[in-house]
C-alpha cells in the first residue's frame, strides 16, 4: 500500500512539474510562431550514428518550405551538432539568415540499459522535452527510432491533447529493421500520424505503417 501511495504521489507530482512548466514556457513565448508564412517548422530528433545518417538523409531531400528546422541531440552525443551544421551550411548556400537550431536533452535510454532505469531516464528526459517542444511549437516532428525521440514525440502530443496545436508525428523505422520494430517504432506505432517502414514484412506485420520502399 505504501509503495502504491508512494507512485502515485510521484506520478502527480510529475504530472504537475509537466503542466507548470508547459504554462511557464506559453507565457514567456505564447506570441512567438515558428516558421513564416507558407513555411512549416520540423523538429527533428536525431539518434547516434546509423540513425543520425539516416534521418540526415531524409531532411536533406526536404524543400526550403520546412523551415525553421529544430534538431534535437541527446546530451551524450559528441558528433550529430557537427554533422547537422555541415548538412545546414550546404544547404543555406551562403544565407547569412540561419535556418535551423540545435538543442540538447538527456538520452532517454542508453544502448544496453536496463529496463528499470531507463523508465527512470525517460521521466527525466521528458521533464526536458515538454518545455522545449511547447516553446518551439512546431508543425511536424520528424524521427527515426533514437530513444530520445519517445518523449518528444509524447510532449508535442501534449499540445495536441491541451489544444494548443496539432503537430503532425513522422516516423521512419530504420532500414536495418526488417522483421521486428524498434522498442521507439513499438510505442510510436499508434501514436504517430504517419508511420513508414523500409521493408515489406514490416508492413505485413504491422498493416498500419506504410511501405515505400526504401526512403533513405
Amino acid at each position: 500500500m505504501d509503495l502504491c501511495c508512494g507512485t502515485g504521489a510521484a506520478l502527480f507530482a510529475l504530472g504537475c512539474i509537466l503542466v507548470a512548466s508547459a504554462l511557464l514556457v506559453l507565457r514567456r513565448n505564447g506570441a512567438g510562431k515558428a516558421g513564416g508564412q507558407g513555411a512549416v517548422s520540423v523538429l527533428v530528433v536525431l539518434g547516434s550514428g546509423g540513425h543520425t545518417t539516416e534521418i540526415l538523409r531524409l531532411v536533406d531531400s526536404l524543400s526550403a518550405s520546412y523551415a525553421p528546422r529544430h534538431y534535437v541531440i541527446a546530451n551524450t552525443d559528441m558528433m550529430s551538432a557537427e554533422r547537422v551544421r555541415i548538412l545546414e551550411a550546404a544547404r543555406s548556400k551562403g544565407n547569412t539568415e540561419p535556418q535551423y537550431t540545435v538543442h540538447w536533452i538527456p538520452r532517454s535510454r542508453e544502448v544496453g540499459q536496463s529496463w528499470t532505469s531507463s523508465v527512470v531516464s525517460t521521466i527525466y528526459s521528458l521533464l526536458y522535452s515538454v518545455p522545449l517542444v511547447f516553446q518551439l511549437k512546431p508543425g511536424v516532428v520528424l524521427c527515426n527510432g533514437p530513444g530520445t525521440c519517445v518523449p518528444l514525440c509524447i510532449s508535442a502530443l501534449m499540445l495536441r491533447i491541451l489544444g494548443m496545436k496539432k503537430v503532425l508525428i513522422i516516423y521512419i523505422e530504420s532500414i536495418c529493421r526488417v522483421e521486428t520494430l524498434s522498442l521507439s517504432g513499438k510505442i510510436l506505432y499508434n501514436l504517430s500520424d504517419y508511420f513508414f517502414v523500409q521493408w515489406s514484412a514490416l508492413q505485413k506485420k504491422y498493416p498500419k505503417a506504410i511501405y515505400l520502399g526504401r526512403l533513405v
